[in-house]
């Protein structure tokens, strides 16, 4: 009988603290280190596991601190995604990235790579040269996930300390524990004796069903976030304005308010043609539209449940369908 066919994966190395090494005189600390000089074959060869489960190919994309990324490169990153994915020799793809924003990169991964094989991000929280370094695990577990049959046509995944999360959820909650990424919903599932166990499934679209492609996409339009905090200055829209921003994510308070005496001035922008999108600076919770504020007559979006972060990414690709705030609306409330 002829063994059945491994699976074959790529790995794309993108840097970050699970590609971090620290000096001999940093060894064992995890909080002193260098983000990103350890290759992504390295990380590979450091796991010989891998050989087990699938056929693993090593490529070095980007070597960098994930707090360095663009929408330049995010777009590169995108495309050379959907450029694996489109390959017959190529079953799905790994991704090791920074923590830092990899909660972005999944997310616009999940809305712009039309392709139902499995693609899964992981990271580290401690690197390699650390002590209980997370790493190895985290890139075992991911490989596992990609391998089976049954992470395919779920979306983006972000696989980090034996949790399964959807992209569309995920979020860095913690700036140093090894279990920082959480899910408001939950995990999808979990990384059990070396497989993945799945509990919840995803009814938002993404991938072959979402509505955006990165082979579409030349550039991304400018969208500006501001965070709320007390004696908040107009000024700092303005300046998004002045940059030629699209829209401004408004992180705001609570519900997405809006201070009284900024609402003055961001009419001002709507009018001048700057879309005005409401978000939460809280960690989780859904906003509802017209009842923080009058959005309707104001011309505003609520993001639902998606944070600033990603609701900057999903007003961005909005944008390059729709410049009607309505439509807009309706692309948050599906998504």
């Amino acid at each position: 009988m002829t063994a059945p066919r491994r699976p074959r994966l790529v790995l794309l190395g993108t840097g970050g603290t699970i590609a971090g090494a620290g000096t001999a005189a940093e060894a064992g600390l995890s909080a002193a280190y260098r983000s990103a000089v350890v290759g992504a074959e390295a990380l590979v060869a450091g796991v010989p596991a891998l050989a087990r489960l699938a056929d693993l190919r090593a490529e070095q994309l980007l070597q960098i601190d994930s707090a360095d990324f663009t929408d330049a490169l995010l777009l590169r990153l995108a495309r050379r995604v959907a450029e694996l994915c489109a390959r017959d020799d190529v079953d799905g793809v790994v991704i090791t990235h920074g923590t830092d924003t990899l909660e972005e990169s999944a997310y616009f991964l999940h809305l712009t790579v039309r392709s139902a094989k499995p693609i899964v991000l992981t990271g580290a929280m401690r690197p390699a040269t650390a002590l209980a370094a997370d790493g190895p695990a985290n890139l075992l577990h991911a490989v596992a996930v990609a391998a089976h049959p049954s992470a395919a046509g779920r979306g983006v995944l972000v696989v980090m300390n034996e949790e399964i999360h959807s992209a569309r959820d995920v979020s860095k909650v913690h700036a140093a524990r090894l279990d920082a990424f959480a899910s408001p919903h939950g995990p999808l599932g979990l990384v059990a004796q070396g497989a993945p166990r799945w509990y919840r499934a995803l009814t938002r679209p993404h991938t072959t069903g979402s509505a955006f492609d990165i082979g579409a996409l030349d550039a991304l339009p400018l969208v500006g976030v501001v965070a709320s905090h007390g004696n908040m200055r107009a000024e700092i829209y303005d300046a998004w304005l002045a940059l030629g921003a699209r829209a401004i994510v408004h992180a705001g308070f609570g519900g997405g308010t809006v201070p009284e005496y900024l609402k003055a001035p961001l009419a001002s922008l709507r009018a001048r043609g700057v879309l005005l999108v409401r978000a939460s600076r809280a960690a989780a919770g859904v906003l509802v539209r017209n009842a923080n504020a009058d959005d309707d007559a104001h011309g505003w979006v609520v993001t639902d449940d998606q944070n600033a972060p990603r609701a900057r990414l999903l007003t961005a690709l909005a944008l390059t369908h729709t410049q009607d705030p309505l439509a807009v609306q309706q692309i948050f409330d599906c998504y």
